[in-house]
């Protein structure tokens, strides 16, 4: 094919050439995979400015994206692309290989740079983050690994669409990979202290931060000059979206039985440590679970509640006869749903994509945290089931992209099933305000104390 960009792409492309760390905050849609190789493409074979590209990328994007768009266009056939992917031996393959671009999914950045550093040289002169939201953790072993060889690459680009899902504070660990710290500070807590306020707290602890007043305004300012930002709607004719509710009714015995359960697990839940243990979080799960039809026990073992989600998406697909992607939460989910529609596919593989995408699944089921980012399978169908839901906007809106999408030829619909009188409610009120975060969800759990009587003081 031949590539004839668009204005915006031209701007995001010369932005690439011209700052030699950037952060592209493009979202879904915008093609900012073929932008970035046109310009590694011209930054390599044009002014000889670079020699090897490493790629970091989520796994399947890692094991199909970059390869399959750089053989799309006719500009970028001629770069070859190695896969640092798989086990020991195939990544040693991958990394010694002969090539313009390495490919490595971000769970092997650690490897990848212990083995490099053994070597004692790093192999590449320009990095690129594709989803840089992924380091947003400055605790993980991916950031820690890939702070040692930032200041001995030329370049760097970070790619994303959601640089802060969860809020500001995300964002440090992200443009210090660009930057090393010249903008928002060399250390986090420089950063927050800067910033941000504590918000809650139990005693010394905190567990999560307030920006100060017009600090976003600072902060936007201060990474202006190294970063994009562009929004979908700005820039494409996206296909029409439907969102449909499909309210699911348990009956009085199994309400009964979920409310018992919730209600049995807000008087456990101790309102001074809740949000640093994590224990608001499993609690949400668990309801999550009730809500979709089942709850694990202490043995690991499920046990089933109902099957209301089930009769819903047997009724969707009867009456859309349509090719159908769902996405699942829980293992259970996946177990339920195959058990009752054996012919469907779960999203897994390469081969996965490409017959989805040729029409031949009717029933593809995946978790949104497995296709978050940068799969393109619009081509295979324009209906979503959401049969469970969860706390994380980022997944959702990544997930949904996979077809809601510029190259949609079709009216996407998104089907979310949702269980009347439970946890589902809150987080389908969530979605409509684009709140996932966990300051949301703590006030869902408090006001769930409050119905049953429980002190939240």
């Amino acid at each position: 094919m031949k590539y004839v960009p668009h204005d915006y792409q031209k701007t995001a492309y010369q932005k690439i050439i011209s700052i030699k760390r950037v952060g592209l905050f493009l979202q879904m849609g915008l093609g900012k995979t073929v932008v970035t190789l046109t310009a590694i493409n011209d930054l390599m074979y044009d002014s000889f400015e670079i020699d090897r590209v490493l790629v970091i990328a989520p796994k399947r994007v890692a094991e199909d994206t970059w390869s399959r768009e750089a053989s799309k266009w006719d500009h970028l056939k001629h770069l070859t692309i190695s896969k640092i992917l798989g086990n020991e031996k195939e990544r040693v393959s991958g990394l010694e290989a002969e090539a313009d671009i390495y490919v490595v999914n971000r769970e092997n950045v650690k490897w990848l740079v212990d083995r490099c550093r053994k070597g004692r040289k790093w192999p590449f002169d320009m990095v690129v983050i594709d989803e840089l939201s992924s380091f947003k953790s400055n605790q993980s072993q991916r950031f820690k690994a890939l702070k040692i060889v930032m200041p001995l690459v030329k370049r760097v680009v970070g790619l994303t669409g959601t640089p802060a899902p969860n809020g500001y504070m995300d964002l440090w660990s992200q443009i210090y990979l660009l930057d090393s710290g010249t903008r928002l500070g060399k250390t986090i807590g420089g950063y927050r202290e800067r910033y941000f306020t504590p918000g809650m707290r139990n005693g010394y602890t905190v567990y999560n931060w307030n920006l100060k007043p017009g600090a976003d305004r600072a902060i936007q300012e201060k990474i202006s000059d190294i970063c994009m930002s562009m929004n979908a709607e700005d820039y494409l004719d996206m296909p029409e979206r439907i969102d449909n509710f499909v309210m699911v009714k348990m009956s009085e015995k199994e309400k009964k039985l979920y409310q018992r359960v919730e209600k049995e697990k807000m008087v456990e839940l101790d309102p001074d440590v809740y949000v640093g243990s994590g224990s608001a979080a499993g609690l949400a799960n668990k309801l999550l679970q009730m809500a979709n039809g089942f709850t694990y026990l202490e043995s690991g073992k499920a046990l089933p509640i109902h099957e209301r989600k089930l009769e819903a998406l047997e009724e969707i697909l009867e009456y859309n006869q349509e090719p159908v992607l769902v996405f699942y939460s829980f293992k259970e989910d996946l177990r339920m749903i195959r058990e009752k529609f054996q012919d469907s596919r779960v999203l897994d593989t390469v081969d996965d994509i490409r017959d989805w995408n040729d029409g031949k699944i009717g029933l593809l089921l995946a978790h949104p945290a497995s296709v978050g980012h940068g799969l393109n399978i619009q081509d295979g169908g324009h209906i979503i089931v959401w049969y469970g839901l969860n706390w994380s906007l980022e997944l959702y809106q990544q997930a949904n992209a996979r077809l809601y999408r510029q190259g949609q030829q079709h009216t996407v619909i998104i089907h979310h099933l949702v269980t009347e009188g439970t946890m589902d409610e809150d987080v389908m009120r969530a979605i409509e305000d684009k709140d996932l975060r966990q300051e949301r969800l703590m006030k869902s759990i408090k006001a769930r104390r409050e119905r049953y009587g429980i002190n939240t003081d």
